[in-house]
Parts: structure tokens; C-alpha cells; sequence
């Protein structure tokens, strides 16, 4: 079976499943965690190298102040949830804004759970353009784009998976992704199933990776 080297997860349907459930918008963040950990464990199973979950964004900050708290909150216990697993994490985002954790703030250099193993990347308080610091590009010529994103640390993606049925990147890693298949699930995401990831990696080995050649 083809197996994608880096898998990206966009866990979107929090507040509408919340609101479908008889929730509370900020409520869904919470349901969201077990389905993360449920995906990782997948991915390991598979003997994926490296997945990236994308946590919430600075534009997600403009949210009213309870659901900012709620999903800045979920990455925290996400946070807790992985490390119990044997994984290499990595948190990248905007830790100079108030909107960071700073619970998170020590992971921001890859840091090993259990001798490590998978490599785990998780978005927080994350903005593309912060990411690519276009000035800081143009003004050094004598580097790649990639070794100047604040996210360089993380490798392209093969896969894309987003929950929640929206057909959008949402600023998801614009230069990890410009090769990636997209594979959109239409159920919300604290409503994960084991067949969705199954399903995506099945259609993932049907697909012809050229990267344009």
C-alpha cells in the first residue's frame, strides 16, 4: 500500500456539530480531542513519519472571547493527550500575541515524548502570512522560501484531510501544501470515524503523484 510520508489534519464542525448536539459553540472544542488522539494512533499504524493538526488561527482569535478560551484550552489538552504517546512534537504558531499559550510556549522546539517516534505538528495561534514573513524572504536572497517560514521545520505534505465538509484550505501551511491531495470528509469532526481515515488513505493510493513532472 502507498502511504503518505505527512499527513495534514483541518479538524473543521466543532461549533456547528455543537450546536447540532444542543451545545454551546465553545462546547465542541472539548469533543474534538478524542478524535485527535484516535487519528494520531491511526497514523501510527500505518507507519506514517510525520502528521500536522491544524490547532486554531490568529484570524479564530477575532471569536468571541469564551470560544477562544475553549479551543486555546483543547490544544493545551491535546498537548497532554499526545504526549502520552511515543511521538516528536513540534508547536508552531505566533507566541509573541496573548493568544498563545504559554502552557505550550516549551514545545515550540521539537521535543520528544517516550524516546520519540512519530513527528507531530500542531498549529496554534497560527497565520500564514505570519508564516511566511514575505519582507524577510525578499530581503535575504540567498535563501529558499522554505528556510525562512517560521514553519520550516515542518516537511511537505503528501495528504490533506479535512473534516467538516468545507472545501477551503483556510491558510493550512500555504507552502507545505502546494503539492498536497485534498481529501474532504462531509461529517463533522468530533463525529470522526475509523472509516474516514481508512477511506482517505485508500483514495490516497489511488492517486498519480507527479508533482508536476
Amino acid at each position: 500500500m502507498k502511504i503518505p510520508k505527512h499527513i495534514g489534519i483541518i479538524p473543521d464542525g466543532n461549533r456547528r456539530w455543537a450546536l447540532n448536539e444542543g451545545y454551546e459553540k465553545q462546547d465542541g472544542y472539548h469533543y474534538g480531542l478524542n478524535p485527535g488522539l484516535e487519528v494520531l494512533r491511526l497514523a501510527m499504524s500505518y507507519g506514517i513519519g510525520e502528521i500536522t493538526f491544524y490547532g486554531y488561527t490568529m484570524d479564530n482569535c477575532k471569536r468571541p472571547k469564551i470560544q477562544m478560551e475553549a479551543f486555546s484550552k483543547a490544544c493545551v489538552e491535546a498537548v497532554q493527550l499526545m504526549g502520552q504517546e511515543s511521538i516528536s512534537l513540534l508547536v508552531v504558531g505566533n507566541t509573541v500575541s496573548k493568544s498563545f499559550p504559554e502552557e505550550l510556549k516549551p514545545y515550540c522546539k521539537r521535543t520528544d515524548f517516550h524516546g520519540g517516534g512519530i513527528k507531530v505538528n500542531l498549529l496554534v495561534n497560527y497565520g500564514w502570512e505570519w508564516d511566511l514573513n514575505c519582507k524577510d524572504v525578499i530581503s535575504n536572497e540567498n535563501k529558499g522560501i522554505m528556510e525562512r517560514l517560521h514553519s520550516r521545520d515542518i516537511s511537505r505534505m503528501d495528504l490533506i484531510i479535512r473534516w467538516g465538509g468545507m472545501r477551503r484550505l483556510s491558510g493550512f501551511l500555504p507552502v507545505q501544501s502546494v503539492y498536497s491531495n485534498f481529501y474532504i470528509i462531509d461529517s463533522m469532526w468530533p463525529d470522526f470515524k475509523m472509516e474516514d481515515f481508512n477511506s482517505a488513505m485508500k483514495w490516497y493510493e489511488q492517486q498519480d503523484n507527479t508533482l508536476g513532472g
